[in-house]
């Protein structure tokens, strides 16, 4: 098999992978991507859009329950809904077909050559590929490692049987009657959530003192109502132990020392995700790390001339669009352009129910800066919009500094409130101040009324609380 050289080689085709090559490939750079598996990674394969789509479902099937329940106040009637959840899956499946399938075209239309198999270093300008037609030898001036993030397995619970993780729930089939999830961080609420919307009975069993422990309290505390009102058992302070030996049932050291049985037809465990640093001859390479993640600079750049490093491979938030955005700042780099990295302006979503957005610092952070701020909060349950689609859960914070009103950060938790993360990202990126969203017109009624509200409040004239 004939050697490729290229100026840009690409290890992992996730969201920061295939963004990264499909703009060096716009660019006019001719670019190399090597992926064992379809293009999107995690994200797209078994990861965000499985799990929104999940979501979705359920989120549909609970409403329709309820509306056939009889109680409600729109006048409304169903009859009690079922569900097929193997169509459901299929319709996931489709979805992410059409993604996978449209990322292969944009690699196609940005002419970046696309080498399927396994990916190893021989040293740090070559790389050889094991595909099905042989190994395939990759020489390139510069090198992008984007091998992602794998769940981590618990040494008492390893992945089999009735032990899974997101990867298998978002396969399953049938809707378990008992679900236990290891982890209350957002994989195992969101997924224990829409379980239990689909009428499983789900336990949540959390180590530390509460559920989404990188969240204040404030943030989760609406997200902790909604998970009682469906009836979701929450154990915090609990540490999963492993299995009894007839399986099917988890053993549970509580928050008081004692031991509990939890029976249940499938565990899921979602205690968090490690960096892919395995498999591709890191060792062959001479790396500085962070902990388990490689080290890069505000350019991604690593401790080694001519490669770079983005997405989960290189510490937290594990987030898809932070991957995206430094595989574009990447590419225009290695293109000659000057671009720097700054995470500020970063989103985290939650998908609970109620959803969950924080971009930039909390009060929280600010006390461990010194920074002396103001606080504006605005509560959907005065909003209009929100009053008129059952969703007045949940808030609108923004934190700025008090001597010049610049926002420091954006909060929100509420119905939707996802799709407001841009904005909140955008008021942060451009350096808005408290007057400038204040000064917004919002259009009424909508839930992106409470942002400005929030303002309002934080520069001490709110009108509408």
């Amino acid at each position: 098999m004939k050697d490729i050289s290229c100026k840009l080689l690409v290890i992992g085709a996730g969201p920061g992978g295939y963004v990264c090559a499909i703009r060096a490939g716009q660019l006019g750079l001719d670019t190399v991507i090597v992926d064992a598996n379809k293009p999107g990674g995690t994200c797209l394969n078994v990861g965000c859009i499985p799990s929104k789509a999940l979501i979705h479902a359920a989120e549909e099937y609970d409403r329709i329950a309820h509306l056939a329940s009889g109680r409600n106040a729109l006048g409304i009637t169903a009859a009690k809904p079922a569900i097929d959840l193997t169509q459901t899956v299929a319709w996931k499946d489709t979805v992410v077909g059409r993604l996978t399938n449209g990322v292969s075209g944009l690699l196609k239309r940005a002419k970046v050559k696309m080498v399927h198999g396994q990916a190893r270093f021989r040293d740090g300008k070559t790389v050889e590929v094991d595909t099905e037609t042989g190994r395939q030898i990759i020489r390139a001036e510069t090198i992008v490692i984007a091998t992602g993030s794998a769940p981590v397995e618990l040494p008492g619970l390893p992945f089999g049987g009735t032990v899974i993780s997101s990867t298998e729930a978002l396969s399953l089939t049938e809707v378990p009657d008992r679900l236990v999830v290891v982890g209350g961080g957002y994989i195992g609420l969101e997924l224990g959530t829409a379980f239990s919307k689909l009428g499983a009975k789900v336990t949540i069993v959390e180590a530390q003192a509460r559920i989404l422990p990188q969240y204040d309290g404030e943030l989760t505390r609406p997200v902790s109502k909604r998970l009682q009102a469906l009836g979701i058992e929450v154990m915090t302070g609990a540490k999963a132990k492993g299995l009894t030996k007839a399986g099917g049932t988890l053993l549970v050291e509580t928050a008081s020392g004692s031991e509990a049985s939890l029976a249940a037809d499938r565990i899921l465990v979602t205690v968090g995700r490690r960096p892919v640093t395995r498999g591709w001859g890191m060792e062959e390479l001479v790396l500085d790390m962070d902990g388990p993640f490689i080290r890069i600079d505000e350019k991604c750049q690593t401790s080694m001339r001519g490669i770079y490093a983005i997405g989960d491979v290189t510490g937290e938030p594990m987030l898809a669009h932070r991957a995206s955005a430094q595989g574009e700042m990447v590419a225009e780099i290695v293109a000659g352009h000057r671009r720097v990295w700054d995470k500020r302006a970063i989103p985290a979503v939650c998908f609970t129910d109620p959803e969950i957005v924080a971009v930039g610092m909390s009060p929280d952070d600010t006390q461990t800066s010194g920074a002396d701020i103001r606080v504006g909060i605005f509560p959907f349950s005065a909003n209009g919009r929100a009053m008129t689609t059952f969703a007045e859960d949940g808030f609108v914070r923004v934190v700025a500094r008090a001597d010049n009103h610049l926002v420091l950060g954006i909060q929100a938790v509420g119905q939707g409130i996802a799709e407001l993360s841009a904005a909140f990202g955008l008021a942060i990126e451009m350096g808005a101040r408290l007057e400038d969203v204040a000064g917004t017109i919002h259009a009424h009624p909508t839930r992106s009324e409470a942002f400005q509200e929030a303002a309002f409040k934080a520069l001490g004239h709110p009108l509408h609380v």
